[in-house]
């Protein structure tokens, strides 16, 4: 491959084109998720339901959407994702708009869109790998991961300003979104996936789990990673309950989900710097124990203390995923590689669906800072964890040293 710096790379630069739109529609949908459920049910546990169904293809369906892409054309199930995406959210929309927009209705969507999420990523891997050169793809992720950041700091004031102004309007333009994606994919024209042998047998899911579980540093990730992506997820939705028993508005509980992403912004635009100044085992951990900040919140448990730690925490991430994912693109074959990668999101995503609903049913007979106390301690626990790990020790000390 022709290397040429990723801000002249034509099909690097489409790709998170569309990328960007259509993340910015499903940032404004999960918001206005939990806010419509609320407004429907009046219940923190349904919203932590509906929260739950969001996070649940990512374990239910992450394996065989990986081995979809591993044995289909990569563009097309992409394609057809973005239309299935599009479809449940502007049946949603409608309801919506005609006031029948019934808790299972909600349910039902939000698990659908998710789906089509979860499949239309799985080839996305392929494509990101096809149009970045090896030696460029720790800085192609961290710009991945900025982009995201960028959607998380202006969609979700938006879709809540949008919730506010019409409760149908974030779901339609979620669904209007797609189409720029789709038109990103048609416009790219390198191959999302390597000549196959069409001699080789179907794509088998344990072929790439057992890839990637030969990774010792990434196997040792996994764990630390899904306990993570439980507490936080379970932060964002005590967060939202928060605020509304606070009296609120709906824009102004999209600002703190904001604050998460002006944070995250931040990190990815420090990530190259932080990735000189520090090791990668440094900046690993520096997510577990950033839950230190959380200490804050059970002192002084005002709602924006704990918008505050959220975004304290959530300015680790992008370092943390940029290395794990640059990481293992550059170890993962191209046969191999949506299995792989879908084996490492549904592990490391396992604990997700749990966290909107412990949440919900902790609010439901705890304080907040009870809950709050909990999710923390579980981080922590891991922060020690992972910092006793030998696999972690062993790993490379820079993410420019990665092998090949």
């Amino acid at each position: 491959m022709i290397e040429v710096p990723l801000r002249r790379n034509r099909d690097f630069l489409l790709l998170q084109a569309g990328q960007l739109l259509s993340t910015f529609g499903s940032s404004m949908s999960s918001v206005a998720y939990p806010l419509l459920t609320l407004a429907v049910t009046h219940s923190a546990a349904r919203a932590g339901y509906v929260g739950a169904a969001v996070f649940a293809p990512l374990v239910l369906i992450g394996l065989p959407a990986g081995a979809a892409a591993d044995h289909f054309d990569r563009r097309r199930l992409m394609i057809a994702s973005d239309a299935t995406g599009a479809l449940a959210l502007g049946v949603l929309a409608g309801a919506v708009a005609t006031g029948h927009a019934a808790f299972w209705l909600i349910l039902v969507v939000a698990f659908v869109d998710s789906s089509a999420g979860v499949v239309f990523r799985s080839g996305q891997s392929g494509a990101f790998r096809a149009v970045v050169p090896r030696s460029q793809l720790a800085a192609a992720a961290s710009a991945a991961q900025a982009r995201q950041a960028t959607v998380r700091l202006a969609a979700p004031p938006v879709g809540g300003a949008l919730f506010g102004v019409a409760r149908f309007a974030p779901f339609l333009s979620d669904a209007c979104s797609y189409a720029f994606s789709t038109a990103s994919l048609l416009l790219m024209r390198t191959r999302f996936q390597e000549e196959r042998d069409e001699m080789r047998e179907r794509p088998r899911l344990r072929e790439g789990l057992a890839y990637f579980m030969q990774m010792p540093f990434l196997r040792a990730t996994i764990g630390m990673i899904a306990v993570s992506n439980f507490t936080f997820t379970a932060l964002q939705l005590t967060l939202i309950v928060l605020a509304k028993r606070h009296g609120l508005s709906s824009a102004t509980i999209g600002g703190f989900v904001a604050l998460v992403g002006a944070t995250t912004l931040a990190g990815s635009f420090l990530s190259p710097l932080l990735r000189r100044a520090f090791t990668l085992r440094v900046i690993l951990l520096s997510e577990f124990w950033a839950a230190l900040a959380y200490v804050a919140f059970l002192v002084y448990p005002s709602v924006y203390v704990l918008a505050a730690a959220l975004a304290t925490q959530a300015f680790c991430f992008p370092n943390t995923d940029s290395a794990t994912t640059a990481y293992s693109y550059a170890l993962i074959p191209d046969h191999l590689l949506g299995r792989a990668m879908a084996a490492s999101n549904t592990l490391r995503a396992a604990a997700a669906p749990l966290g909107p609903l412990a949440a919900g049913l902790l609010l439901g007979v705890l304080s907040v800072r009870a809950t709050v106390a909990i999710a923390m301690a579980a981080t922590l626990v891991a922060a020690v964890l992972g910092t006793a790990s030998h696999a972690i020790r062993e790993a490379p000390n820079r993410l420019e040293d990665l092998p090949g």
